[in-house]
């Protein structure tokens, strides 16, 4: 099973991740789960299959919702974040309308500010990416830990800006 660092050395499995989430969901009030038609047309959509951790929470525990604040974008039918209704019609229609976000980049949640946590869907462990005022780089972080550190507010907008890099745009 994989397991992804966390601060001070804890360690999250995809299996501790789904349990946290699902310890989430039973808390508030989250979407059902969701069907598997809409993970893949999502996926068809995108061009790229959902890290299976991601793929997991969605047709386990819920159709987005989950992570900070009001939590991630789900697929058709689920959460929903602002004027984005669903994960693929982010991608397709986008919050960079400068075309600079790599193909496989899926903007995931809006901190605000123009400010969004991507998943990179190329890699099955899903790195974390971060897009801001047209930079977008690495995180150094999978989703596992995305969602640990995010449930347990030590991953703030402020860490994330503290971490852009002066030149992030290196050939991919």
């Amino acid at each position: 099973m994989p397991r992804a660092q966390v601060c001070e050395g804890a360690f999250v499995t995809d299996d501790e991740a789904v349990e946290a989430v699902r310890d989430r969901a039973r808390a508030g009030s989250l979407p059902a789960p969701a069907p598997p038609a809409a993970v893949t047309e999502a996926e068809q959509t995108i061009g790229f299959p959902l890290p299976p951790l991601l793929r997991r929470l969605y047709l386990e525990v819920a159709n987005g919702g989950f992570g900070p604040d009001e939590g991630i974008l789900g697929v058709r039918g689920g959460a929903s974040q602002g004027d984005w209704n669903d994960l693929a019609e982010i991608y397709q229609e986008g919050p960079d309308p400068s075309g600079q976000i790599p193909a496989g980049l899926v903007p995931v949640y809006d901190w605000g500010c123009t400010i969004w946590s991507l998943v990179d869907f190329r890699d099955p462990t899903g790195p974390m990416w971060c897009t801001h005022e047209g930079d977008c780089w690495p995180q150094g972080i999978n989703l596992a830990q995305w969602l640990a550190e995010t449930m347990t507010d030590t991953l703030t907008v402020r860490r994330l800006l503290a971490s852009q890099p002066a030149s992030v745009w290196p050939p991919l």
